[in-house]
């Protein structure tokens, strides 16, 4: 079984169609159609429900979905650790962190890693799905992402191991005399990415009923957010790390007296069973 079959049974899980997993894989629809076929005829069997529109893998073949990621993985890291010995170099750890946390964390996690110079370290940023996914894919060695405290990124498992590295608050903030009258404006997060999660869970039911907010803007970056939120175009909740400098300077104003503000735990997550030992002396050093 290939490494690329593989990715391509996992396109179509990811994105839910043969259309969508072929732009995923950069390549036309006929081409990735052929390809399914090659997959099917190599195995000798069909693998997807061809009665549905769109088209889906069958019950039986979804159900694999843990050990077709967890096969990607290893195939990734053997590939990688055959490339490193061949070429007699030091290994690289790569992190993919959400977004804010690449500004406001992976600084503090590359210095550490960078003290032992027995390895380079590769920071790749997206939003929380798109870490898991690199994680799970074996793109990626370590993930860190934010967590609303008592909750997990992924079911309990003994697939993976996890760890908290600290805490920050998600605040809100505005620009110096943008909050005027009844309607406060509101720089908001889309409800399918974790900060739009952590807004309509944790930050709204508690704002008190007689404050009406005007949407203004919606984003899904917090970087974005927070340049909105500077440029006075309404509040946004923020990582407190992100705005230290801003409220520092009065370039915005907290507001957590009159609105609420929320916990968010710091949490940096790896495979489960991984030996290399470059990875398993970064994990002690990140989480000693």
């Amino acid at each position: 079984m290939r490494l690329d079959w593989i990715d391509d049974l996992l396109a179509v899980l990811d994105t839910g169609s043969f259309a969508r997993a072929a732009e995923m894989r950069c390549l036309t629809q006929s081409a990735f159609t052929r390809r399914i076929r090659a997959i099917e005829d190599s195995i000798g069997a069909e693998l997807f429900d061809r009665s549905r529109k769109p088209v889906e893998l069958l019950p039986a073949i979804r159900a694999q979905e843990p050990e077709m990621r967890a096969l990607a993985a290893g195939l990734r890291r053997l590939r990688e650790g055959l490339k490193r010995a061949g070429q007699g170099k030091g290994g690289t750890l790569s992190l993919a962190c959400q977004h804010a946390i690449t500004t406001t964390v992976s600084p503090r996690l590359v210095s550490v890693l960078a003290e032992t110079g027995n390895h380079a370290v590769r920071v790749r940023s997206g939003n929380r799905d798109e870490c898991l996914l690199m994680l799970l894919s074996g793109e990626v060695d370590l993930a860190v992402m934010y967590e609303l405290p008592g909750e997990r990124s992924l079911p309990a498992s003994h697939a993976f191991d996890t760890a908290i590295l600290g805490r920050d608050r998600f605040v809100p903030v505005v620009a110096p005399g943008v909050v005027e009258g009844d309607g406060w404006p509101l720089i908001a997060y889309p409800t399918d990415v974790f900060l739009g999660h952590v807004m309509e869970r944790a930050v709204l039911p508690r704002v008190a009923p007689h404050i009406g907010f005007i949407r203004k803007a919606e984003t899904a970056l917090t970087l974005a957010a927070l340049q909105y939120a500077l440029n006075g175009i309404g509040i946004a909740w923020l990582p407190e790390a992100l705005v230290k400098a801003p409220l520092t300077e009065g370039r915005l104003q907290a507001l957590d007296d009159r609105l609420p503000a929320q916990d968010l735990d710091i949490r940096m997550i790896r495979i489960a069973g991984e030996a290399r030992p470059d990875l398993l002396s970064a994990w002690a050093q990140l989480t000693g």
